[in-house]
């Protein structure tokens, strides 16, 4: 039943999002692979989840907060699309172990990694949980980057989303489990997202200059 509803669903956020935010996305069809994986994003607004979900040929399981399920019906239909709750305070360990258990099935799971929309549109810092995850599921991360060519998320402004190629803990650094080495993964990771960032600046420049 939730899987028919998330088919319903997703087609009609494909003809919003055609009809309201043109939306370009490079490498998005091949890199997940129909395994077990983390996208970790950077967040520049609520329709950040639409934009990569309807980019990708299979379902991603958001971590989202838990205020946005205290109305039942918008809960209920988030859930339905796939998403769960993350409560950023004391037990935010439920959602973790909750991640790792959907990746051990062989799911996709979706991390904002700056865990709140940028102020800027620039790559904050980001948390340092998205590495832990997957390093204890042993699942390698896809780097994506959404960027806005007004800055922010806008109607009828064009928005640019690119999936780079999966990198594993391992080739982010992280080898020991500590702090210092999960901070340092984190900061490379972030600074993957930065260069993305970057090129989608220089192709919507390169776009200007051809009018």
């Amino acid at each position: 039943m939730k899987f028919r509803f998330y088919k319903f669903g997703i087609a009609a956020c494909k003809l919003f999002v055609r009809l309201f935010y043109p939306c370009e996305v490079e490498n998005g069809k091949s890199l997940t692979d129909g395994k077990a994986c983390i996208i970790c994003s950077n967040h520049l607004s609520n329709m950040d989840p639409v934009f990569l979900n309807i980019s990708q040929n299979r379902l991603i399981r958001f971590m989202a907060k838990q205020e946005l399920f205290k109305n039942k019906v918008f809960g209920a239909l988030i859930t339905a699309m796939g998403a769960f709750p993350v409560n950023r305070g004391s037990d935010g360990g439920k959602a973790i172990n909750f991640a790792e258990e959907l990746l051990k099935d062989g799911e996709c799971v979706g991390i904002f990694i700056e865990g709140t929309r940028s102020k800027t549109g620039k790559i904050g810092r980001g948390h340092m949980g998205a590495l832990l995850i997957a390093q204890t599921a042993g699942v390698p991360i896809i780097p994506c980057c959404i960027t806005g060519k007004k800055t922010f998320i806008k109607p009828f402004a064009k928005t640019k989303i690119t999936y780079g190629q999966p990198v594993t803990c391992e080739e982010l650094g992280l080898v020991e489990g500590d702090k210092r080495s999960l901070r340092a993964a984190t900061n490379n990771l972030m600074a993957i997202l930065g260069e993305m960032r970057e090129e989608h600046i220089k192709q919507f420049e390169a776009e200007v200059k051809k009018r």
